[in-house]
């Protein structure tokens, strides 16, 4: 009896001192990396098989099961093995962001109901760079070449969607300065600030994540024709377009129109006073037809 009482206590012992785990990646997560998760508990005697894994739903704010093969976690598998369970994500997105645990409801006597420690990781990303000018508005960004005007002032921003705010810094190439802003402004241009200029954006937690993006400066000379700059062609380019949206635009209020007219046209007019249809032809009538009958009955 005594020995059963001991073997007791020490498996109660034993029982109360496993627990679940998770593991996760230990660096940083760039989006669309291979990322793996795995349960599995600090004896390896408990049955793993009665574990599953579950997220954070930031949207529904509430815990959500992982099922390997919903289509609400498609991009999400699961293997289980003799002592783990395995969740692979092939390519990490940003909607994999999020708080991750294990959850045991099997039956292993004091290990039931037992929840794992919390695994958070974020997926990291940068997108490419985007230029802006103050005052010059497209669709299609700042060129490639910025043609101004001597005198004028240019004044570029420097952006990129990225999961933390990037640090950002303007260079330009032969000279050692560099600016520590994601705004470069260059006040009365003149010919000596011509050059390949440089905006860098880095991300403050990834140092692998840094874009950068070049814009060449030319500064026109005073007798230059008002349409060689950048502004001005920009400019001639709206006009263009908004011309030709307008003459579209005419065309087909015209065309439509005129279809409305004749549509009305065809409603108003009457059928057709056909009243030779109407009237019983005679043989004496002067509306009659040659016929060889001699009956005196209508021919219709």
């Amino acid at each position: 009896m005594k020995v059963l009482l001991v073997a007791a206590v020490v498996a109660l012992i034993h029982g109360i001192a496993a627990t679940l785990l998770i593991k996760g990646p230990s660096e940083p997560v760039l989006e669309g990396e291979h990322v793996t998760l795995e349960c599995l508990y600090s004896d390896s005697e408990l049955n793993i098989s009665q574990v599953h894994f579950e997220v954070f739903s930031q949207y529904m704010q509430r815990w959500r099961t992982i099922w390997s093969g919903s289509w609400c976690f498609a991009s999400m598998s699961t293997e289980r093995t003799a002592d783990s369970l395995v969740l692979f994500i092939p390519h990490a997105a940003v909607n994999n962001d999020g708080s991750y645990r294990c959850v045991s409801d099997g039956e292993n006597g004091t290990a039931a109901d037992m929840i794992s420690p919390l695994l958070d990781f974020k997926v990291h990303y940068m997108r490419e760079l985007s230029l802006t000018r103050e005052g010059y508005r497209s669709y299609l960004g700042v060129p490639q070449e910025l043609k101004v005007r001597l005198g004028d002032d240019v004044v570029l921003e420097c952006d990129a969607s990225s999961s933390e705010e990037p640090d950002f810094s303007w260079s330009r190439d032969g000279d050692d300065w560099i600016l520590p802003s994601s705004t470069l402004t260059l006040r009365k241009i003149s010919a000596m600030d011509e050059g390949h200029y440089t905006c860098m954006a880095e991300h403050p937690s990834v140092e692998a994540l840094r874009r950068n993006r070049t814009i060449s400066i030319t500064v026109l000379s005073k007798d230059a024709r008002w349409y060689e700059s950048s502004n001005a062609r920009f400019m001639l380019m709206t006009s263009a377009a908004a011309f030709s949206l307008l003459m579209l635009t005419f065309v087909v209020s015209a065309s439509l129109f005129l279809f409305c007219r004749a549509r009305r046209a065809a409603a108003f007019k009457g059928p057709i006073d056909d009243h030779y249809q109407k009237k019983p032809i005679y043989k004496t009538s002067v509306e009659s037809l040659p016929s060889i009958c001699a009956d005196k009955q209508p021919l219709v």
